[in-house]
């Protein structure tokens, strides 16, 4: 059974625990990602005869396991992984930093022993088996790594968390770069502050997309550790040939140099997310006297190396090149010599653009940045700087703050096309930049606050709903004239409307019209039509395809189809569309993808695997545990055994109202003093044995009635309990065997009809049907807001006032005192 892409990184990320207390996690992800590449780089050799790397005997992961329980296991991993690179030029370097030897990090003797042990018996797991586990094209392995270096950058703390740049970020980044634009196998992407890689591989992969063409990728980093993790990177993802040059500054001393050694080697395009505010970059050169002439436009400060990053960009760029670089906002509008050099750059017409992140998106910094796009191709004719401020578009997730997908594809639509919207986006001329002595903070050209909610004066001191504000309900009244024409009468001066329905029946007002129900079945409409475009796409997903190709198209059209939609915005749909893909569709796509439709769709035995996180059953056989990870059982279930399922939750309904029953009378009459005090374990269990002993002693008792009755009635209901039980315990092993003969009976396509149809078009129509009640419930909260807001005039809640005075007046002179 192929596995999930969800439960591969739930599997390797519990890895990590294993060596969670000998080390900072900036420490552990170099060996927890060596095993990983070891183990990917093993399996795909052993199935791929024509594998581009070498793994030579005595240098596979196999021989790793070998080792597990031996005492001299770390002195032999390392010994395994230098075979390894020793035979594949590309390796050296990059898997072999790591010491599985060192005793300061991983315990000494049985603890280093059992760590290392347990650690290479999770990659063993057979959960984790690479072999076959790649649609073709979708980098299955790759984007696990990712996830771990994000997971690592999570945990790695501020000043170690900066190897990794968020691949929200990162797209952004590529697109807006123009990598997608390229013409040539030979043009080429650079990076001088790389990390761990992924920035320069997802602006590789997006002009691969985009394009078919394999861009050259070069690479510099300083901290050799975090170079060892991009060359790796780089391997996973095919990109085998990337130069990355590691151990040395950028700044200091560039590796990438033109042939004579004199100058600067140029590119076609720069993406880079260098160090916020590096204190030190004059380090090991003197920058007055640069040889390579980088900062002709003006001295960065000694303290500040902001802007010396992206001056040696600039110097890093061919005339026709672009750039895109990550700064903190203080880059567009500190004074003094970066004022100047800020000058220089708008004056030349080099920026083409700004945008502007949420704060907290990144794991070195928690300040918010920007992205400063860079063009020398346009510069001569360029008149304005396209800036958009995006701060306000983020989920919270956990600590940091992560762009949504709909918040990405924003930016990048807005920023292509240059789209001006109000208090999101404006191509801001120079002469008015010029006007503002150079500076480019976003907050004096784009007010991204929300718009102001004005209080009307004199309907606080009069009464009634301002006619202004009616009329602020444009969009809704285009949609529901007569909603909206129903729920406001003329008021008793001009200017001025009431509302015509009681405050508790707004929401029934708009829910229960008829335009409401156009409205819902407009966008239904919109949604079938979507569908009916892209099922038979889906239906058509076989072996070997490209489930991120996939996404891209589908999401694609859903942007088109809902581009005219009233009241929803189609951003808002995508997002929908998104989150299912990371919540279940992907997976269900890369099962298909990988194994095809009726073998993704076989119920997989659970097995319990240390490190990996044990799944909920869809049904039992016995002792067997299964799962159906694409036809979830209850699918099958609503599909062909209804009924079985109606019987199956009456029993359990059943059950409920006489274990509540029960409760009840176990709380009555278990007190103390209580007929059944005496029944009641340690756990305040009844004693069936003792109360059918009690009954039996008071059965002649003409006094015990009451009694009698109690117990007689809490018997029957502990005997209905367990009737209940039984039988419903016999119906669930019924329909589980029925859910099982059936998965056996479904052929090709059942399974494209219930997974299309049940499951996939079911969810998202729910969705779509979720956010036009969303929109619809905020013209019932304007509406009710605007009620309350001017529901007592100033005179009424004075007169108010004045009758409570009168009253606590007259309850002071009751007791005594005096009041004026």
């Amino acid at each position: 059974m192929p596995l999930k892409k969800s439960e591969l990184y739930a599997s390797l990320w519990k890895s990590c625990d294993e060596l969670r207390g000998g080390m900072d996690a900036s420490q552990y992800k170099d060996y927890v990602l060596v095993l990983l590449f070891m183990k990917y780089v093993s399996d795909k050799a052993a199935s791929r005869p024509d594998y581009d790397l070498i793994v030579p005997a005595g240098g596979s992961f196999a021989d790793m396991v070998g080792l597990k329980g031996k005492a001299d296991i770390g002195d032999g991993i390392n010994k395994v992984i230098t075979k390894l690179a020793e035979a594949n030029d590309t390796l050296r370097g990059a898997i072999d930093v790591a010491d599985f030897n060192d005793d300061d990090k991983l315990g000494k003797g049985k603890e280093k022993v059992d760590r290392l042990t347990n650690l290479v018996a999770i990659f063993e797991s057979p959960s984790l088996d690479f072999r076959g586990n790649s649609a073709q094209g979708d980098d299955l392995l790759g984007d696990a790594y990712e996830y771990l270096m994000r997971n690592f950058a999570t945990e790695s703390g501020k000043s170690k968390g900066q190897f990794y740049t968020p691949a929200e970020v990162s797209r952004i980044m590529s697109a807006v770069v123009g990598v997608s634009k390229a013409t040539s196998g030979t043009q080429s992407i650079y990076d001088p502050t790389c990390g761990s890689g992924s920035l320069l591989l997802k602006a590789h992969d997006a002009a691969q997309s985009a394009t078919g063409l394999d861009l050259a990728i070069y690479g510099q980093e300083m901290d050799n550790a975090t170079a060892a993790l991009a060359r790796m990177n780089m391997v996973l993802h095919d990109a085998t040939t990337a130069e990355i040059a590691g151990g040395t500054s950028t700044l200091a001393s560039p590796e990438f140099l033109d042939p004579a050694g004199s100058q600067i080697k140029r590119f076609d395009y720069v993406v880079a997310n260098p160090p916020f505010s590096a204190k030190s970059w004059t380090t090991g050169f003197d920058p007055l006297h640069d040889v390579y002439e980088r900062f002709k436009f003006g001295q960065p400060p000694a303290k500040n190396g902001d802007y010396a990053f992206l001056l040696h960009m600039v110097a890093s760029l061919k005339s026709t090149g672009r750039a895109a670089v990550i700064l903190p906002h203080g880059v567009l509008f500190r004074p003094n010599s970066e004022a100047g050099i800020r000058r220089e750059l708008v004056r030349r017409g080099l920026i083409e653009g700004v945008i502007g992140l949420p704060a907290n998106l990144f794991y070195g910094t928690g300040i918010p940045a920007c992205v400063i796009v860079i063009d020398k191709a346009g510069a001569d004719t360029r008149r304005g700087i396209f800036m958009v401020d995006a701060s306000r578009g983020y989920r919270k997730e956990g600590a940091k703050n992560r762009l949504r997908e709909q918040d990405i594809h924003r930016i990048v639509d807005t920023f292509g096309r240059q789209v001006e919207e109000t208090r999101y986006s404006r191509l801001v001329p120079i002469e008015e930049i010029e006007r503002n002595a150079f500076n480019l903070n976003l907050a004096r050209y784009i007010d991204a606050g929300d718009a102001e909610d004005p209080q009307d004066i004199g309907a606080h001191l009069e009464g009634g709903i301002p006619e202004a504000d009616v009329r602020a309900l444009e969009g809704y009244r285009d949609v529901f004239p007569e909603v909206v024409g129903s729920l406001f009468g003329p008021g008793d001066r001009p200017g001025y409307c009431r509302l015509t329905v009681d405050p508790q029946a707004i929401r029934a007002t708009v829910f229960g019209h008829d335009e409401f129900g156009a409205f819902a079945k407009s966008l239904a409409e919109v949604f079938d039509e979507w569908w009916r475009s892209v099922e038979e796409t889906l239906a058509s997903v076989k072996i070997g395809d490209k489930p991120k190709e996939l996404i891209q198209s589908i999401s694609e059209s859903v942007l088109a189809a809902f581009a005219h939609a009233p009241l929803i915005d189609r951003y808002d749909v995508y997002q929908r569309l998104m989150d299912y893909w990371a919540e279940a569709f992907q997976d269900d796509v890369y099962l298909v993808a990988q194994s095809g439709w009726c073998e993704a769709a076989k119920p997989r035995l659970l097995i319990n695997v240390k490190g990996v996180e044990r799944a909920q059953p869809d049904f039992t056989i016995g002792k067997q545990r299964f799962k159906s990870d694409l036809i979830p059982a209850g699918i099958l279930v609503s599909r062909y055994f209804p009924d079985m399922r109606t019987s199956l939750e009456a029993l359990e309904s059943d059950i409920n109202v006489l274990e509540a029953e029960l409760a009840e009378i176990t709380e009555e009459h278990g007190v103390d003093d209580g007929v059944l005090a005496d029944l009641l374990d340690d756990k305040g269990k009844i004693n069936r044995r003792g109360l059918i002993a009690r009954l039996r002693g008071l059965t002649d008792d003409p006094e015990a009635t009451s009694e009698c009755a109690i117990l007689e009635r809490l018997l029957a209901v502990i005997d209905g309990i367990a009737a209940k039980k039984a039988t419903a315990k016999t119906a669930k092993e019924a329909l589980d065997r029925s859910v099982s003969e059936c998965y056996g009976r479904l052929t090709e396509a059942d399974i494209k009809s219930l997974v299309l149809h049940d499951k996939w078009r079911a969810r998202l129509a729910g969705d779509v049907e979720g956010e036009m009640a969303r929109v619809s419930q905020s013209l019932v909260l304007r509406v009710a807001a605007l009620s309350a807001r001017y529901a007592s005039a100033l005179p009424a809640l004075a007169a108010d006032t004045e009758a409570a005075w009168v009253l606590v007046a007259a309850d002071l002179r009751s007791i005594g005192a005096v009041v004026e």
